[in-house]
């Protein structure tokens, strides 16, 4: 019977870590531009539009 390579086993749980961090920093890349996205196409629809200033 062979014995089983836990470094490989290792690595592969190190690779699937970092390919979810990185999904997960792409999706939070996308969601922090989405916001700013709604913003311009609001203010390219309604150019006269006038923002209220605090």
């Amino acid at each position: 019977m062979a014995k089983p390579n836990f470094q490989f086993q290792k690595r592969q749980k190190e690779l699937d870590k970092k390919k979810k961090n990185e999904e997960k920093v792409q999706r939070k890349l996308e969601k922090s531009r989405q916001p700013m996205d709604d913003e311009e196409q609001t203010e390219a629809e309604n150019p006269d539009a006038e923002t209220p200033d605090a």
